[in-house]
């Protein structure tokens, strides 16, 4: 078991978008991780983020903190995730740029990034806390909303792989120790499939502690284009970053095919 109870950590200068200002005076022996620094990037989630933030208010009062980076909402994201988040913070749009200044402006010796549609499972912060006592990063199982039955087979496989080869998505709740983070060079930078090339500089520490509590996280990216035909988007795309393809290219592949 990690030590508790939380330790308050000074504020850090604050650097550029990419460049990763997270160091720290001392670097942390395996059984003083305390707090937790949660980063969930945004763009026009007004549907769910409500929902997210409620869900998270136990963690806030164990004296975790909740960031929400904003890529530049339209909706009233920003106005809804207010009350809910520690911060509310302002980024260039694009998921590995909004994790990359989420992390730059966290206080926490463990960042935790989660979707604005995924639902913790009750006591995540303890689950990592935790985990961390024994790597450096790792995981949840995800479990989609949707019933459809291909569902099963995509969250299925998805915990499998990830149990296999260390290679984590984003949906699973990736966390990590903060100096594991910097020792990898932080977010990667790209605009797809960041959560992939995470999991690979991540695996060069160490496999990932793979948890057996879900993260419920919204299955709507598979059913408004239909669930077998985003399953084989997602297989296609991931095969070509496999061979070496560019995540520009494969972004505007996948965006093309799933913005409405």
């Amino acid at each position: 078991m990690l030590k508790r109870p939380v330790r308050s950590i000074p504020e850090r200068k604050r650097g550029q978008v990419l460049n990763l200002d997270v160091h720290q005076d001392s670097r942390p022996d395996p059984v003083a991780v305390t707090r937790i620094s949660l980063i969930i990037p945004v763009l026009n989630e007004s549907a769910v983020i409500e929902s997210t933030l409620s869900s998270l208010q136990p963690f806030r009062k164990h004296g975790h903190e909740v960031l929400v980076v904003d890529g530049g909402s339209r909706d009233h994201t920003v106005q809804l995730a207010m009350d809910g988040a520690d911060r509310v913070i302002h980024a260039p749009q694009g998921r590995a740029l909004q994790m990359s200044a989420g992390v730059t402006a966290a206080q926490g010796d463990v960042i935790w990034f989660l979707h604005a549609d995924t639902l913790p499972p009750p006591h995540a912060d303890d689950l990592i806390l935790d985990a961390l006592a024994q790597g450096v990063w790792g995981r949840f199982n995800v479990r989609l909303s949707g019933g459809h039955p291909l569902l099963r087979l995509v969250e299925g496989l998805m915990n499998l792989r990830s149990r296999l080869t260390g290679i984590v998505t984003g949906d699973q709740g990736i966390f990590v120790r903060r100096e594991a983070l910097v020792a990898i060079g932080g977010v990667p930078c790209q605009a797809l499939m960041e959560d992939i090339e995470l999991s690979r500089r991540l695996k060069r520490l160490g496999k990932p502690v793979c948890l057996r509590e879900q993260v419920i996280s919204s299955s709507r990216r598979w059913e408004e284009k239909g669930v077998l035909s985003t399953i084989l988007l997602m297989w296609r795309l991931r095969l070509a970053y496999a061979l070496g393809a560019d995540p520009e290219r494969l972004a505007t592949r996948y965006y093309t095919n799933t913005n409405p």
